[in-house]
């Protein structure tokens, strides 16, 4: 199971009902959180989310409206009592960035750790979770992600007879790689069957369309991925700003063969996003324009 919160929907700058962007996506007590906005900390309270046991905090990118609420977060987190290091990811620049914004929360009594991606295509794994990063088109570096939650196969009895293994072992290799016994070692692809369908999500905010997030979105269980404009008449002003429409989120989701699509990191200037959710509905009628704190628990099916 995948529990998925949308924490803030907001674009540009926050509104009185309009968090900025972040997402968090747990798997077993573990976390992954994208993005800090400003006011991410609140956000996450109000969602009843605790950072405590937040496994890697990755950004898309570092305009001010993604990453503002990091000095903030940080200090919340050491005055909770982490004491155990935070890794950070993102695009190049991290560093120096991140650096500069801890100018006014110098003193963590946890260090913090880097990932800054040197090539289009970073894998990485956090909380239990096979994570992408993927280079999109925006003003400056950025990228999306593609989290996967995979499944193994199911136990199959006549596969671990076959391969002699001791019924005391059955169930120990049906929850971790390997076990031993007497010296000998065995393993749970012994005793499992192909691997399952598992879980995905992939998020995406501040970019044009471009082949990468079709890639990284095919077959997703939950598809989030920016509408910054749905007004038909700011398409060139999506274009300026290398952002998308609402129409253009719906299209890649169609093409992807996503299940559901939620729009998100709206423009200031789009007071009631719903209103422009038909014409996006049009194309993939699994289109959701979520409120803050919108969540969902993704479950296996077989």
């Amino acid at each position: 199971m995948l529990d998925v919160a949308l924490l803030g929907t907001g674009g540009t700058m926050p509104m009185k009902n309009r968090w900025l962007t972040s997402c968090m996506i747990r798997n077993e007590g573990q976390s992954v959180l994208i993005d800090c906005g400003e006011g991410t900390q609140i956000a996450l309270k109000c969602a009843g989310r605790s950072v405590q046991k937040l496994d890697l905090l990755c950004f898309t990118h570092y305009h001010a409206d993604h990453i503002s609420g990091l000095p903030g977060l940080l200090l919340s987190m050491g005055l909770e009592g982490r004491t155990e290091p935070l890794l950070l990811a993102g695009p190049r620049g991290l560093r120096k960035t991140v650096e500069g914004l801890r100018v006014i929360a110098p003193e963590l009594p946890f260090p913090l750790e880097y990932l800054e991606y040197d090539s289009d295509v970073t894998e990485l794994h956090a909380a239990g979770l096979e994570i992408t990063a993927f280079a999109v088109q925006h003003t400056l570096p950025c990228c999306g992600y593609r989290l996967h939650l995979p499944r193994a196969g199911k136990f199959d009895p006549e596969r671990a007879k076959a391969a002699g293994i001791p019924m005391r072992l059955w169930g120990v290799l049906q929850k971790q790689e390997t076990a031993e016994l007497d010296g000998v070692t065995y393993h749970q692809s012994q005793v499992l069957g192909a691997p399952r369908r598992g879980l995905t999500v992939t998020y995406c905010t501040d970019t044009r369309p471009v082949p990468a997030i079709t890639k990284y979105a095919d077959d997703a269980d939950l598809l989030i991925l920016e509408g910054m404009y749905g007004e038909p008449e700011k398409l060139d002003k999506a274009l300026e700003t290398k952002h998308m429409m609402f129409t253009e989120a719906a299209e890649i989701a169609k093409d992807a063969n996503a299940h559901r699509l939620w729009l998100t990191h709206f423009s200031p200037s789009l007071p009631n996003p719903k209103d422009y959710l038909p014409h996006a509905a049009a194309i993939f009628p699994e289109t959701v324009i979520p409120d803050d704190g919108r969540e969902i628990d993704l479950q296996f099916t077989e």
